[in-house]
């Protein structure tokens, strides 16, 4: 499991700037002590900029929340069509998110961030939160990606029950929780027909598959390397970052329509 935390400018320390000169006493030679500052100033910050690979004279701002990318990324360039979503299907902002079911950032990032998100968004019709797969941790991540759709197909208004349940019994990676089997169990649990969802399995696994390969494989062209990565506008976050990072870019959508 990768988490992408965003890449932090380094610090540059504080300079603490003294005469090299002291006053000389009776000299007609002292160099005004202004120019030798200066001078030390100048270098002390060429010094330090290089070694940051800062430019001399450009600003240090912290890092954005926002990860860093030379990739465009548009959410009205996401394919959305028959992922799995909370909220309204016509809800002016979209919110793409890549997880894998394994992924224990990725089960941090929906309890705390994709949670707040629905009660304060989704809930109301503002945003939809649309599930794309970017499943990479093994056979369980690929068991429960299509089991994800066959409940999506059965019993579209019990997914974000299943959804939650399935992080809620997430184990360690590949830990022993998390095969067909055990998936299948909790999903009948939820009071969804388990039958219909193991037959669309069989009949439409090989199809599930191709969309989960092509989830991953379109998370890659936006730059998405890791999980989870989420899409928002034209922003990209990366990692399992705090739900103030999501609401601002949230925000920020609204505003634009």
């Amino acid at each position: 499991m990768t988490e992408q935390n965003n890449t932090q400018v380094p610090a540059v320390p504080t300079i603490q700037a003294t005469s090299p000169i002291q006053t000389l006493a009776n000299s007609n030679l002292m160099i005004p002590v202004s120019i030798v500052v200066a001078g030390a100033l100048m270098s002390a910050a060429l010094f330090f900029g290089l070694q940051g690979n800062v430019k001399p004279g450009e600003d240090l701002a912290p890092a954005p929340a926002v990860a860093p990318t030379t990739i465009p990324v548009d959410i009205t360039k996401v394919h959305t069509d028959g992922n799995p979503f909370i909220g309204k299907a016509d809800a002016p902002v979209v919110v793409a998110v890549w997880s894998d079911y394994q992924c224990p950032f990725c089960k941090r990032f929906d309890q705390e961030s994709v949670k707040r998100l629905i009660a304060e968004y989704a809930d109301s019709g503002k945003v939809k939160i649309v599930f794309k797969d970017f499943a990479f941790l093994g056979a369980d991540s690929d068991d429960a990606s299509r089991v994800a759709r066959a409940v999506w197909e059965v019993a579209p208004d019990k997914f974000a029950a299943w959804h939650t349940s399935m992080f809620a019994k997430q184990d360690a990676e590949n830990g022993g929780w998390g095969s067909e089997a055990d998936i299948l169990a909790m999903t009948k649990s939820l009071g969804i027909d388990t039958t219909k969802v193991a037959d669309l399995l069989k009949t439409k696994g090989e199809e599930y598959q191709k969309s989960i390969d092509a989830d991953k494989e379109e998370g890659g062209t936006f730059g998405i390397n890791g999980t989870p990565g989420t899409i928002i506008g034209t922003d990209m976050l990366s990692g399992a970052l705090p739900y103030s990072n999501v609401k601002a870019l949230v925000e920020k959508a609204l505003a634009a329509k």
